[in-house]
């Protein structure tokens, strides 16, 4: 058993397991978690690399799934806690089922913010821990056809940055939130967006994109956005109207914009 330890949630696929994989590599035993039989087939692949990995599948859009993931850690100390489990569905609001778009706030915020509240109480406790939350670049963006995702790392991103300075007092525990942009995951085929603009074009590495989050980390860095292009859209958003960023969030998210 290593002495360090790192959950890392959303793993089964793209973020997380690369998360997953940086922390195996730099010698943490590492439970992972996610809401599908996947997680254990990520587990294994992982353990192959001679890491100590585990595995969970728990829902972690309700608190007895985010109970279950701590209590799978068994007694053990956080010394790093990856927050980066996600759910999304495209398309417009009004077609949404009420169990969808709420699946995507409960995951999301809830569960995230469940967590976020244990663990880093046990860190502020032990004096010491490091956690990476995973936001977004469309917390910046209002989302046509994908409104509820967009809102929900709004909320993260905006979050997070006020939890770190309650937290800047607590010498020894650090608070990252990764903002990435469109990355080359199952999120899109999952959210249905494989037909818009954005689910058919060139994206991020998640490998480069999960390293890039655990550098800034490791180094207590408050947020990080990989690549360039995102960071100028970031720095765009706060010049750019609202009206004006919806209707180009629109161009690339509505279904069977791919084809124009």
């Amino acid at each position: 058993m290593a002495e360090k330890f790192a959950i890392v949630t959303g793993a089964s696929t793209g973020i997380g397991y690369h998360l997953a994989d940086c922390a195996g590599k730099d010698g943490y035993d590492v439970l992972i978690v996610a809401d599908e039989p996947a997680i254990h087939t990520a587990a294994s692949k992982l353990s192959a690399g001679g890491a100590q990995v585990r595995a969970v599948e728990a829902d972690l859009s309700t608190l007895e799934g985010v109970d279950m993931l701590l209590a799978a850690a068994g007694g053990r100390r956080f010394d790093v806690v990856c927050a980066n489990a996600g759910n999304s569905k495209g398309g417009a609001f009004l077609d949404q089922s009420v169990d969808a778009w709420r699946r995507s706030i409960d995951t999301n915020v809830t569960g995230t913010v469940y967590l976020l509240q244990r663990v880093l109480s046990d860190m502020v406790r032990q004096g010491e821990g490091k956690v990476l939350v995973t936001g977004s670049i469309v917390g910046f963006i209002p989302g046509p056809f994908n409104a509820i995702y967009n809102a929900t790392k709004a909320f993260i991103d905006n979050f997070t940055e006020a939890l770190r300075n309650e937290l800047k007092d607590n010498e020894g525990v650090t608070l990252t939130t990764l903002m990435p942009g469109a990355t080359d995951t199952e999120f899109f085929a999952r959210a249905d967006m494989l037909d818009t603009r954005v689910g058919a074009a060139k994206k991020d590495d998640p490998a480069e994109v999960a390293r890039a989050g655990w550098d800034a980390m490791l180094a207590g860095t408050g947020h990080i956005t990989p690549g360039l292009l995102n960071k100028a859209q970031v720095a765009g958003a706060g010049v750019v109207p609202q009206s004006v960023l919806a209707a180009a969030h629109r161009r690339i998210a509505e279904p069977g914009s791919a084809d124009g």
